[in-house]
């Protein structure tokens, strides 16, 4: 039995997996503020041309570039571990592996875009980017990748995380970005939330409008903006996790598999590992897929299918997606990288489809599985992935219940090392569990009544 099993060089993906070409429906089209459909041109203010087109492209495969596999082969393929110490502490007769992103330099699955989204940019003459970040992960793995490539870069990085985590913080000075805590007083958008709120701990849709605003307001149009989830090309680079995972399972030995598990955020480490899998689901494989989130920011369990801005300010287009609302101000919980209000919207129409079954879980289960995990397996992971972890030990659980051999994967999508003050809090008693209000979300909605309403699209695909 392999317990670690690797890919070569060789055999890293050459070409990303794009499930817009395969979604039983199509995916409805982002709206400007009139109602109508944006044109790919209304999006060059903000990205270059080559990711606009994978943004908006129906092709099945997309070539990765020579340029782009030199700088991911610095550390992959990552390996699939089996968490066999895990199986034998819960005694289950389900096999347990893991993909583990949290060996890339910046320590999660986030430079799989990262150096993409920088390649592309430099190589259409942009000088500089600008971000937001939540727990500080994507931020760093940005200007990893600008310090690689050549290209200045500027996060704004909710101010909560900004406070909790110095050293993601320190990261990004050391590769050469610049990092502000949102809302800043350096753009419009942020100084109308502190005049109305000066003590706010932040959002992600804050810091995108700032990371926008900052963007097309240079006038020398040497300035792009880069994120880290939620849109159609992100989540595509993501997709060489889970097709190196599908290449390794088969080398396991393993011939299907019944779980597949990730966090979700805005959604591009889950689809990274799941996409090519939903692919195999849209043609007749048996798979339970199950993207996890915090009932903190209870997104794609409670937040209704809607049009909703991707930003608190509305310098974005309207996207058909699970949302808390824009105006959504999570709460300031450790897992920073989940407290988007919104979700990428090929993960949201996979939920209408009904080809994947979002769940919630409180952060003190998280906690818990993750110091058993540390504990079996060794590694520390981040809040974020911690989700994930509760959620597969879960499934072990039912399959000893159940009496039967099932075979779990679940993306690892980052460590903890810079987020022990987390695991400090809870080993210290100083967490507790929150639900988000029902009449905050309520309250949150109102101000989405007169957007249009997306239509609620399913083939009867399950």
């Amino acid at each position: 039995m392999n317990m670690r099993i690797q890919l070569n060089e060789k055999e890293i993906p050459r070409q990303w997996y794009n499930l817009s070409a395969d979604l039983p429906s199509p995916l409805q089209p982002p709206l400007g503020p009139d109602g109508n459909p944006i044109s790919p041109d209304m999006l060059k203010p903000i990205f270059p041309n080559a990711l606009i087109e994978q943004e908006v492209s129906q092709d099945r495969w997309i070539d990765i570039p020579e340029e782009i596999l030199n700088i991911l082969l610095t550390w992959r393929p990552t390996p699939l571990h089996r968490a066999k110490a895990l199986e034998e502490a819960l005694d289950t007769p389900a096999r347990i592996y893991y993909k583990n992103e949290s060996i890339s330099p910046p320590g999660s699955h986030k430079p799989n875009t990262a150096v993409a989204q920088a390649y592309y940019n430099k190589k259409e003459g942009v000088k500089r980017l600008t971000t937001e970040t939540g727990a500080g992960q994507w931020g760093s793995a940005l200007s990893f990748a600008c310090s690689l490539i050549g290209l200045q870069c500027k996060v704004f990085m909710v101010r909560i995380s900004f406070d909790q985590k110095p050293y993601r913080k320190i990261m990004m000075q050391t590769w050469g970005a610049e990092c502000v805590p949102s809302p800043s007083n350096e753009t419009k958008a942020g100084r109308e939330v502190l005049e109305k709120n000066p003590d706010t701990s932040g959002s992600l849709g804050i810091a995108i409008s700032e990371a926008v605003e900052a963007a097309v307001t240079d006038k020398s149009g040497q300035t792009k903006y880069s994120l880290g989830s939620v849109l159609n090309h992100v989540l595509l680079h993501q997709t060489i996790i889970g097709l190196e995972a599908k290449k390794q399972l088969e080398k396991a030995g393993e011939k299907k598999v019944d779980t597949v598990i990730g966090c979700a955020g805005g959604g591009s480490n889950f689809a990274g590992l799941s996409f090519p899998f939903i692919y195999d689901k849209i043609n007749g494989a048996q798979i339970d897929i199950i993207p996890v989130e915090p009932w903190s920011c209870p997104t794609m369990t409670k937040g209704p299918f809607l049009y909703d801005l991707g930003d608190a300010s509305g310098m974005t287009p309207l996207l058909p997606m699970h949302s808390l609302g824009h105006n959504f101000v999570p709460p300031p919980i450790h897992a920073g990288g989940l407290r988007y209000h919104g979700m990428a919207p090929l993960v949201s129409q996979s939920i209408v489809e009904g080809l994947i079954s979002p769940l919630a879980i409180h952060q003190l289960e998280c906690y818990q599985s993750a110091i058993f995990f540390a504990g079996t397996e060794g590694i520390i992971v981040a809040p974020e992935t911690s989700h994930a972890v509760a959620v597969a030990i879960r499934e072990a659980k039912k399959a000893k219940e159940e009496g039967k051999e099932k075979v779990i994967l679940f993306n690892l999508s980052g460590h903890g090392l810079l987020d022990l003050s987390g695991y400090d809090a809870y080993m210290g008693g100083k967490l507790e569990d929150y639900e988000f209000p029902t009449e905050e979300l309520e309250k949150n909605l109102e101000a989405l009544k007169d957007f249009p309403k997306p239509k609620m699209v399913k083939t009867g695909q399950n």
